[in-house]
């Protein structure tokens, strides 16, 4: 076996003792063994909330020890057989056993990256808004290329995807549209696209083919669960209701089954319109209308910590945060981190877990 081979084997022996110390998974796992016993009693079920939360706790805590432990077992296997395939001289094998120790460190990298994710809402679901600006046709078909990036990204990372609320553009493309990401840890990666994002391209709605700057909106907000106690008071809201747009069934765009609701004290608006009642509608929007509430006492929670302790890394939501040129050259840089990529393409693909990945090591 060469000496790089080896070099790489200690490189990640030593990553695997490092993140068993650093995430205490023997306690981790000591925990997940006391839950599933609970949840074994024939009791278990009789309260339901309190089962809903025991098994909330348990995938949570194996979101960390399972990655890790399949990391460590494929680990083990491939410090066996790398030496055996090098003595056998079979090349074939051992470039195969190498692409799969590729495979463990990066496993190994995105856990690093996890770690990082260690904030109060970051296990969360949550919600992606994306808003065009100012621009007209331009911007609202720049949002619905981001909606796409989005839907494509989330996929990537074997989350569920459920459209909430989609509001068409008057020529092209769409004024807004808001998303559910439904996935471990969705919130502390997804938080990592909120802002202003803009675009540099040669409009394909100029009949003089000249460049043109359009701009969207992102904003995240993690879901918020039934435990968690957030109090709002009815004459603290305005609900209006009005006809979804879109295609729909046989009900929908044929009633007034769309809601927006107001926070008046805050002026939060959300809306929703791709349930099939005004009821479901109005359930969704109370869902989200806590949680954007509980992100803003957490935000504020966090930044009053930040002031006190002299924290200098702070990023103002809603700044531009990253620029998409498509001419005169491709590339798409973070205003933030400083990384960029020249294949805009991969980017618009759903390739986003680089950039994401950059402002996590940077921010958090």
């Amino acid at each position: 076996m060469n000496s790089e081979t080896q070099q790489r084997l200690k490189i990640i022996e030593d990553k695997l003792l490092h993140m068993l110390r650093y995430l205490d998974l023997a306690s981790k796992e000591a925990r997940i063994k006391e839950l599933e016993a609970f949840m074994e009693k024939p009791s278990f079920w009789e309260n339901h909330e309190k089962a809903q939360l025991v098994i909330e706790e348990a995938n949570t805590l194996k979101a960390w020890s399972v990655p890790y432990q399949n990391c460590k077992g494929l680990f083990c296997d491939l410090k066996e057989l790398l030496p055996e395939a090098y003595a056998s001289g079979d090349e074939a094998l051992v470039n195969e056993l190498v692409q799969e120790l590729d495979g463990v460190e990066k496993k190994l990298n995105d856990l690093e990256i996890r770690k990082m994710l260690a904030g109060e809402l970051d296990n969360k679901n949550c919600y992606l808004s994306i808003n065009s600006g100012a621009g007209g046709t331009e911007a609202c078909d720049w949002a619905l290329m981001l909606s796409r990036m989005y839907q494509r990204w989330a996929v990537k990372r074997g989350w569920k995807v459920e459209l909430i609320d989609r509001v068409e553009g008057d020529v092209a493309g769409i004024k807004s549209i808001t998303f559910k990401f439904d996935g471990e840890f969705a919130y502390g990666y997804a938080k990592a696209e909120k802002g202003v994002h803009r675009l540099v391209r040669i409009s394909p709605f100029d009949a003089n083919a000249k460049r043109h700057t359009s701009f969207a909106s992102v904003d995240v907000t993690p879901e918020i669960t039934d435990d968690i106690v957030i109090d709002i008071k009815p004459e603290e809201i305005r609900v209006d209701t009005y006809r979804a747009s879109g295609a729909g069934g046989q009900h929908v765009n044929k009633t007034d089954s769309a809601v927006r609701m107001t926070h008046l004290p805050t002026g939060i608006v959300v809306s929703s319109q791709t349930q099939r009642s005004q009821v479901q509608n109005r359930e969704s929007c109370y869902k989200m209308l806590r949680s954007k509430l509980y992100e803003k006492e957490v935000t504020e929670r966090e930044n009053a910590l930040k002031a006190l302790s002299g924290e200098k890394k702070e990023i103002a939501w809603g700044s531009q945060i990253r620029n998409y040129v498509f001419q005169p050259y491709t590339l798409v840089k973070d205003t933030r981190t400083k990384h960029e990529s020249g294949d805009i393409q991969a980017v618009m693909n759903g390739e986003l877990d680089d950039f994401v990945n950059a402002y996590l090591k940077e921010f958090e």
